[in-house]
């Protein structure tokens, strides 16, 4: 059934979109602390991601809504067994929104600082725990004939799952880097080529370790094609590519190359599943696929037709966005 192939692509592109947008908001979070140094830098930090990052999420919510009624049993199985690293993903949620729209109500410097520190702190939470979902989707993780998940949260932490998220962190600084050197204010900007220029390096050395474990796992035998190797060998040469351009102070161009590199590595995550949704490590005849986890023929065409009709209107809704808010901070009209 080609909808049940239409959907599985849909949930990829929405990923793809949420990780390349969010990507660079978590980033400037990771950062904050530490790469401003006065009030004025971290107000511009934050500054420009502030009319973004809100709508970003959005690319969350339809995801997690394309699960829930396209792939229901991957939904129930995946939500029920990560159930607690959801919900630390989305305290991290609540405590980096908060943060971002707290931080400069009080002049207090104490008060900005317990503020500034629990943005970061969302925002590395959240990264980290991504990169390690998608992990464990591909590694495998307990799930009985019954689609049930029947391990707990610790069985979430190994050795490859945590190098994922590490990957996640250091793809997503890069990018915010990136994204800092064109939207930020003077001051960010060259920040963020300085930080680009550390760390891009890492960031593709650990992409490239990260592939090469995941090419070589058992749950991925026979899942390995021509077309994940070249997006993988797309997404290290991307953040490679990203570097010299930012070395050329071509920072759009290096933007560029860094969402490049998050959207070959977030598709090829998905081209490592297919047709597997999620991974049982019990047993390969327990596996959740695209045919025993979606949602009936009526309903895969009823989200078809939504889809049609939202789509566009969120891809324009952002655009509109981007384009609106195109200049680079300035620091004399900061928002928070």
């Amino acid at each position: 059934m080609w909808l049940r192939e239409l959907w599985f692509v849909l949930v990829g592109v929405l990923f793809t979109g949420y990780f390349i947008l969010d990507g660079f908001d978590y980033g400037v979070g990771i950062l904050h602390p530490f790469i401003n140094h006065t009030d004025l830098e971290r107000r511009a930090s934050l500054s420009s991601i502030a009319p973004v990052w809100a709508a970003n999420e959005v690319w969350l919510v339809a995801a997690g809504g394309a699960l829930f009624a396209a792939f229901p049993d991957w939904y129930a199985t995946m939500f029920s067994g990560f159930y607690l690293a959801l919900t630390l993903i989305l305290l991290g949620l609540i405590v980096r929104g908060v943060g971002i729209e707290y931080r400069s109500q009080d002049k207090n410097p104490q008060w900005r600082a317990v503020w500034d520190w629990l943005i970061f702190s969302g925002s590395l939470v959240i990264t980290l725990i991504w990169g390690m979902a998608f992990s464990n989707l591909i590694r495998g993780v307990p799930i009985n004939r019954h689609m049930i998940y029947v391990g707990n949260f610790g069985t979430l932490f190994n050795a490859f799952s945590l190098w994922g998220g590490v990957t996640f962190i250091l793809l997503f600084i890069v990018q915010s880097a990136g994204y800092l050197s064109i939207k930020g204010d003077a001051f960010s900007r060259k920040a963020g080529r300085a930080v680009e220029a550390r760390m891009a390096w890492p960031a593709a050395a650990a992409m490239f370790l990260w592939f090469l474990w995941m090419d070589r796992l058992p749950a991925s035998a026979g899942h390995i094609g021509g077309w994940t190797l070249v997006l993988q060998a797309a997404a290290v040469l991307s953040l490679l590519l990203a570097r010299l351009a930012m070395y050329l102070t071509k920072a759009k161009l290096s933007f560029f190359f860094n969402s490049l590199s998050v959207s070959a590595m977030t598709v090829s995550l998905f081209t490592v599943l297919f047709p597997r949704v999620m991974v049982s490590s019990l047993n390969p005849a327990w596996n959740l696929t695209i045919n025993n986890a979606s949602a009936t023929l009526y309903t895969l065409q009823i989200m078809s037709v939504t889809a049609v009709i939202l789509l566009p209107i969120i891809l324009g809704y952002q655009t509109w966005i981007y384009w609106t808010f195109r200049k680079p901070v300035n620091d004399k009209e900061l928002e928070y």
